[in-house]
């Protein structure tokens, strides 16, 4: 009779995990359905492109080593054009037809922002979206992972220590009108507050201007000795290009949105000097790592372009999904990938990205950026990681000895 029980029990369980299986969104017996949002036709086309290519490669390695626990990844990409409205359809699309397990590496704050709703509804997790607003993991959620230092956090962390290093007694700002320069702006602010330092000038322009010569001339009456950009790619080499004309030549330092081979590449010698907050360094086919030569090779030869940053961050989103998920076990549903996730902590030996972990109460994986120059028509890393952390640890006093 114990034996009947024990079998019958040891059924009940099998058919419950079968069930939960069968019941989960976009997991059946061969395949896990990943779904990501990027705009590929849009002002934005070629992130979103890299974006897609670098969760492609990833995930057919993976697929090419028997994926997950015997089920095989398959991305289904939706573009929104970089539309927030777009964002919502292409959510709904992903959701609710293609059902798709997961959304990983999502392009954009506000078309993050539109389309979380509709995942939430449905249990969907968000996962490392491309954006780096504090929106991505606050107010803290279940289904919200954010691993992208936001754009206040670089700057607040790295600039004060930047002052002090070069010297530099009148810094300025220039920005964007709106959330993104915003917060690139705030953090120079509050960064110089923990020194004592006010910003000597500040100067706006409204998204998609295409003259700067105002701006310039103002922070060059001001005598500003080192200027923070709170711009992306445009912006950013009009600015600086129109200083150089101008022979006004401060220290430009930039944020993530800014770190881009774009900068150069269309810029041109004008922008050697500029210093960009990052974390993953561009990869160059001439790298002097053999490792990232090998990657970017393999890059170039499935997609044939030169892979960037973004192709990059594709790879390292999937890549960080592919572990989380491999520690699941073959029982996977969305509330065993966020117990999982709880428990995950991520390091980059390849492209050197800082290290990250999470729990419940934690959905930022790093606040970590480090400095980089175009030196020489290339970003150059040049300084170590910076975090919350550590510059909390710098600043404690030293503890006095024990008395004997």
């Amino acid at each position: 009779m114990k034996k009947k029980t024990t079998l019958a029990l040891a059924a009940i369980a099998l058919t419950a995990t079968v069930s939960i299986a069968a019941e989960q969104q976009g997991v059946t017996k061969t395949e896990i359905l990943v779904g990501s949002i990027q705009d590929l036709s849009g002002p934005l086309a070629g992130y979103g492109k890299q974006l897609r290519n670098g969760m492609q490669l990833r995930a057919e390695e993976a697929n090419e080593q028997g994926g997950v626990h015997g089920r095989k990844i398959k991305l289904v990409v939706e573009d929104d054009g970089y539309d927030p409205k777009k964002s919502v359809l292409a959510a709904q699309k992903l959701v609710n037809q293609e059902k798709i397990f997961i959304m990983a590496g999502h392009l954009g704050t506000a078309q993050n922002l539109a389309a979380m709703p509709v995942q939430f509804e449905k249990n969907v997790v968000n996962l490392f979206p491309l954006t780096a607003a504090r929106e991505m993991y606050e107010p803290l959620h279940r289904l919200k992972y954010s691993f992208a230092a936001p754009y206040f956090d670089q700057i607040r962390i790295t600039l004060p220590k930047m002052v002090k290093d070069k010297n530099v007694k009148k810094v300025c700002s220039i920005y964007q009108d709106d959330d993104f320069g915003l917060e690139v702006h705030r953090g120079a602010e509050a960064g110089l507050k923990t020194i004592g330092v006010e910003l000597t000038e500040k100067t706006s322009f409204k998204r998609g201007a295409t003259d700067f010569s105002s701006q310039v001339a103002k922070m060059k009456a001001a005598g500003c000795e080192l200027v923070v950009l709170g711009t992306i790619i445009r912006e950013t080499i009009g600015t600086i290009g129109e200083s150089r004309k101008t022979g006004f030549s401060p220290i430009f330092l930039g944020s993530s949105a800014a770190y881009t081979d774009l900068i150069h590449k269309l810029g041109g010698k004008a922008m050697d000097g500029m210093y960009a907050t990052m974390t993953v360094a561009n990869p160059y086919l001439d790298d002097a790592s053999p490792a990232i030569r090998f990657w970017a090779a393999k890059y170039k030869t499935k997609f044939n372009e030169d892979p960037a940053v973004f192709s990059v961050y594709g790879y390292l989103v999937m890549d960080s999904f592919i572990a989380a998920a491999q520690k699941v076990g073959p029982n996977l549903t969305s509330d065993n990938f966020v117990k999982t996730m709880d428990t995950m902590s991520f390091t980059d030996p390849l492209f050197g990205s800082a290290p990250s972990s999470y729990t419940a109460t934690k959905r930022l994986g790093s606040d970590a950026s480090r400095l980089s120059q175009i030196q020489d028509g290339k970003w150059k890393v040049v300084s170590e990681y910076l975090s919350s952390a550590s510059v909390a640890a710098e600043a404690a006093p030293a503890k006095a000895p024990a008395k004997k």
